[in-house]
């Protein structure tokens, strides 16, 4: 049956995207949430609510809270049952046993969307846009699963079907080791001097970018999943540990190197198709108020598509250089307009090393 009605509690960062997100496509949504603060600005800004019987209500707290959610709400009524967004599934499926709500009416998803920054301030109704979103429908009463199902792709995501204990072993490796890596890396960082930071580029910003993501919930997902994150860290210790001893023979190094090289290719591209060969092309800019606008303008102009950018200046420096990711074709059209117009373009380049 068509949406009409979810009904949200949790008003964080994804409840609230989530909301934004079925409002714009015309479903009413009711935020609820136990912080009276948090609950009426998730209110404000999805602008929606219902007195309805809700066909979903769907479970957007902290891992922790799941069980008193469920306690909350398993009285409430509903259409179709319920669904959950944690990032850790097999313990919340135990709550849902423990909790004497029948499995057959929970139904265990996961959206691999986020941001290092939380709340509902930090809302985004396309957040969810082309990214892939876990459920483990087995065991769940069919209907109630097509209607997650079709939340999800309201939302622009692809479902895709994966047991709860084969996804905390995935998500082990793909999200909360990053996690734990670059906080890790962002710690060492503490004590360094100002005027050493001064000199960070793209490299190392890149790499901490989630180091700015809130503890409490990651203290929360890394215990409960510490399991599966044990193993994971253990190897990477034993990574670090041989490298370390031998860190002045050349040979070595560039197997560490390599290796990541090979592990960073396997990564995919967009909605877990193949990853896509850029050509990147250099270009140095003038250190001045809009010039990055001006190049944009330009790739606007040329109807070029820009798929990612790095930037790196030093302090003093009076150039730039940017490095646009295009298409082979997009790169050769782009090259020629610019120097046209006589802004400094560089050969391009199939790899940024």
């Amino acid at each position: 049956m068509p949406l009409r009605h979810i009904r949200i509690v949790g008003s964080g960062l994804i409840g609230t995207s989530i909301g934004l997100g079925l409002v714009q496509r015309g479903i009413q949504v009711s935020m609820v949430d136990s912080d009276a603060h948090s609950e009426k600005l998730a209110r404000d800004l999805v602008q929606s609510s219902s007195t309805e019987v809700p066909d979903l209500i769907l479970l957007a707290t902290p891992i922790s809270s799941i069980r008193s959610a469920l306690e909350t709400e398993k009285s409430s009524p509903v259409k179709l049952g319920f669904m959950d967004i944690s990032s850790v599934k097999t313990k919340v499926k135990v709550d849902v046993t423990t909790s004497g709500l029948p499995t057959t009416n929970f139904f265990p998803t996961h959206p691999m969307a986020g941001r290092e920054v939380g709340g509902a301030e930090s809302a985004r109704a396309d957040l969810f846009q082309g990214r892939p979103w876990i459920v483990d429908s087995e065991g769940v009463d069919s209907e109630l699963a097509g209607a997650g199902q079709e939340l999800i792709e309201i939302l622009g995501a692809h479902p895709i079907e994966m047991k709860s204990a084969e996804h905390d072993q995935a998500v082990a490796l793909v999200s909360h080791l990053p996690q734990l890596v670059a906080s890790l890396l962002a710690g060492q960082l503490s004590d360094a001097k100002d005027d050493w930071l001064d000199l960070a580029g793209a490299g190392l910003r890149d790499t901490v970018r989630i180091a700015g993501s809130n503890p409490k919930l990651w203290r929360e997902i890394i215990s409960s999943n510490s399991e599966a994150i044990k193993p994971l860290l253990e190897r990477l210790i034993a990574d670090c540990s041989a490298l370390l001893v031998d860190l002045k023979d050349e040979e070595n190094v560039a197997h560490v190197i390599s290796r990541g090289n090979e592990g960073k290719s396997k990564i995919p591209g967009k909605h877990g198709g193949k990853a896509r060969e850029y050509t990147y092309l250099p270009i140095v800019i003038k250190d001045k108020p809009g010039q990055l606008a001006a190049l944009f303008d330009e790739c606007a102009s040329a109807k070029v598509n820009v798929e990612d950018l790095s930037i790196e200046h030093s302090p003093g420096q009076f150039t730039g250089l940017i490095t646009l990711a295009l298409s082979e074709s997009d790169s050769e059209k782009l090259s020629d307009h610019l120097r046209k117009k006589n802004w400094s373009v560089h050969a391009a380049r199939s790899s940024l090393q």
